[in-house]
C-alpha cells in the first residue's frame, strides 16, 4: 500500500473532498466525459445510491482525502446484477504514489468477497496510466468504442477492460 495512506469507507462528510477531486478532472481531463462539474446535491444522491454491495472508499493521507474509489451497478437490468463498474480518482497532487493501486487492490478484494462476477472499467484511451494500472491487476481489454465521447473539441475513444472474478 502507498506509504502513509489509509483506506476506509467513505462517509457523507467526505463528499466535499471527493467532489473536489472529481471536479478537477471534469474541468481538466478526459478521464471523465462529464462536461460540467458535479453538484453537491448530485454527489449526495450518488452516495445514497450505493449500499453494502457497492462500496465507496477513500484514501487518506495525514487526515486529508487524496483519492477515492467505488464499485457501482454496471447496468440496471437484473441480468447484469453480478457485474459492477469501478471508478478511481486520485488527487492530482498525489499521482504516482501508489494511491490508485491501493484503492484498486481493495476494490478488487471487496468485489471478490461480495460475490461479484465481473468488474468492468470504462477508460478513456488516452489515459495510459489507468489502462496500465488496471492491467497490473489482471484486467484485460474487452473492447473499444471509437469516438464515443466528445470533450475539449475532439472525439475520444473508450477502452473497456474487465476482470473476471
Amino acid at each position: 500500500m502507498a506509504t502513509g495512506v489509509r483506506l476506509r469507507a467513505m462517509t457523507e462528510s467526505d463528499l466535499g473532498a471527493v467532489n473536489a477531486i472529481y471536479n478537477h478532472y471534469v474541468l481538466h481531463s478526459t478521464c471523465t466525459y462529464q462536461l460540467e462539474p458535479e453538484t453537491e446535491a448530485a454527489r449526495a444522491a450518488w452516495f445514497r445510491g450505493h449500499g453494502p454491495a457497492h462500496p465507496l472508499l477513500v484514501a487518506e493521507h495525514d487526515g486529508r482525502v487524496v483519492g477515492w474509489g467505488s464499485l457501482s451497478h454496471f447496468h440496471p437490468r437484473g441480468g447484469y446484477a453480478h457485474s459492477v463498474e469501478d471508478s478511481l480518482y486520485v488527487d492530482h497532487d498525489f499521482h504516482r504514489r501508489g494511491v490508485g493501486g491501493a484503492l484498486l487492490a481493495e476494490i478488487v478484494a471487496r468485489a471478490r468477497v461480495l460475490g461479484h462476477h465481473l468488474i468492468i472499467a470504462g477508460i478513456d484511451a488516452e489515459q495510459a496510466g489507468s489502462v496500465v494500472l488496471h492491467a497490473r491487476f489482471g484486467f484485460v481489454e474487452a473492447g473499444r468504442l471509437r469516438e464515443a465521447g466528445y470533450k475539449f473539441g475532439r472525439w475520444l475513444d473508450v477502452v473497456y477492460m474487465q476482470l473476471a472474478l
